[in-house]
């Protein structure tokens, strides 16, 4: 047996096969072995040779199987299908299990097992009673966890044992599969900035033909490019294959800020405020790039998913679906800091350029809230959802100080909401629009650049 996709012998052929079988024994098979001892022990004290003859039985049945089960020749291939590989958090996958007889001898009784991590449910076993010479058996189970993370899945184990039950013999596969939970994202109202009807911008482009030879900035080739955009006096004058930049229309940013620190929430589990402000982080981002803008993730820490677009943003070159799925890759593990503040995300935003700025923050004291002030400076837009700890913890609504922040906030220019437990992400989104349309009418600005719709 191996791992999937190539066969190997269970029994036989293994170092040490017989030691390993002897191991083996069962409960059963250990009882025959010692009540054949006693009673050729009590045959050679009594004088008693028909005692001695049915000790002898006794202890030799077991041996014979741990001699049989040692030798067997027979080889079994294993794979395991995981569909899909990444799942919301609360959702099912299925794990597809296909064992194959490579051998032109049929199995004895076979039990197989694979290993999964106790949050994914029990741990599955199936009992394959006999696989016949080139035969195939398929089973399937499915998992699934209220815990975002990767999991392991496997090893896959193969026991087999003799008709008696006397022995049994474990074998594993080798491959791992791993299933990514990610958190819960939910549709959010449409968003647009004034002017923009998706995240594309009205910036000036140049045209390449318009422009002269000389003038062409070109770029490294690229797996897939077409070879009739290759520059090739920059080719000569870099000595690598260069090809011309395509024409393409500037993308609107958005950073969706995730306050991760330990000291800014409390609780744990699926439903802490810490889970939420992860997923609605998640479904900011799946939100955004559904409607064409360039995104970025960034923590406290001042880190952000990389990206190929310039300053970390994803999506600025990549297909929204590849960069959705490195966004949720990364925050399917994403887990507390123990940093003490906001400094080190505000000094990434402080060198940036304009945009929106989407911001999950937990409990904020007097600095802290003051270092979210400023990080509305560099932005064209900032709406902030911050979550009181105490009033989540209590299920009440957020206290005199959680409003005094919220109150600092908007007087820095963010739309600032406060989120209470049990709070709906999309209701929050269109109170965000409301009250954005609200300060723009009584200030004469928007944090929007004239709202949401």
């Amino acid at each position: 047996m191996t791992a999937p996709g190539g066969p190997a012998v269970p029994g036989g052929e293994d170092r040490g096969g017989l030691r390993a079988a002897l191991s083996g024994l069962t409960t059963r098979g250990r009882s025959f072995l010692a009540a054949g001892i006693a009673a050729a022990v009590c045959a050679y004290v009594l004088g008693q040779s028909d005692l001695l003859h049915v000790g002898f039985l006794l202890a030799l049945l077991p041996l014979i199987c741990v001699t049989v089960l040692s030798h067997t020749r027979y080889r079994v291939a294993g794979s395991r299908r995981l569909s899909p590989s990444q799942v919301p958090a609360g959702s099912e996958a299925r794990v597809q299990l296909r064992l194959d007889n490579v051998t032109r001898m049929p199995t004895g009784l076979l039990m197989l097992q694979d290993h999964v991590p106790y949050v994914l449910g029990p741990r599955p076993r199936f009992v394959l009673d006999r696989v016949e010479a080139g035969g195939r058996r398929e089973v399937a189970y499915r998992v699934r966890s209220d815990l975002r993370g990767r999991y392991p899945l496997g090893p896959l184990q193969l026991r087999l044992t003799d008709p008696f039950g006397m022995c049994e013999l474990t074998r594993s596969f080798s491959a791992y599969d791993t299933l990514t939970v990610v958190p819960r994202t939910e549709p959010l109202p449409p968003v647009r900035l004034v002017g923009e009807s998706s995240g594309y911008g009205d910036g000036r482009q140049r045209s390449l033909s318009q422009a002269g030879e000389d003038d062409v900035i070109p770029r490294g080739y690229r797996h897939g490019d077409d070879l009739r955009r290759v520059h090739w006096r920059s080719t000569a004058r870099y000595g690598e294959l260069m090809v011309r930049r395509e024409e393409q229309p500037q993308r609107a940013g958005c950073t969706v800020l995730l306050d991760t620190r330990r000291i800014a929430y409390q609780g744990a589990g699926p439903d802490s405020a810490f889970e939420w402000a992860v997923s609605g982080a998640a479904s900011a981002l799946v939100h955004m790039l559904e409607r064409g803008y360039a995104v970025r993730l960034l923590t406290d820490t001042g880190r952000s998913v990389p990206g190929e677009g310039a300053d970390g943003f994803a999506g600025a070159t990549q297909d929204s679906a590849d960069s959705a799925g490195l966004l949720m890759d990364t925050l399917a593990v994403v887990d507390h800091s123990d940093g003490a503040g906001l400094s080190r995300s505000y000094d990434v935003l402080r060198g940036g350029t304009e945009g929106l700025l989407v911001a999950f923050l937990g409990d904020l004291d007097e600095e802290q809230t003051a270092v979210a002030a400023r990080m509305r400076q560099r932005s064209g837009a900032a709406v902030a959802f911050v979550l009181d700890s105490d009033g989540w913890a209590q299920g009440a609504q957020p206290g005199a100080r959680a409003e005094e922040r919220l109150r600092q906030l908007r007087e820095a220019g963010w739309t600032a909401l406060a989120v209470s437990s049990g709070a709906a992400l999309p209701e929050l989104w269109q109170h965000a629009a409301r009250q954005s349309s609200e300060s723009s009418v009584a200030g004469g600005t928007t944090g929007f650049s004239g709202g949401w719709s």
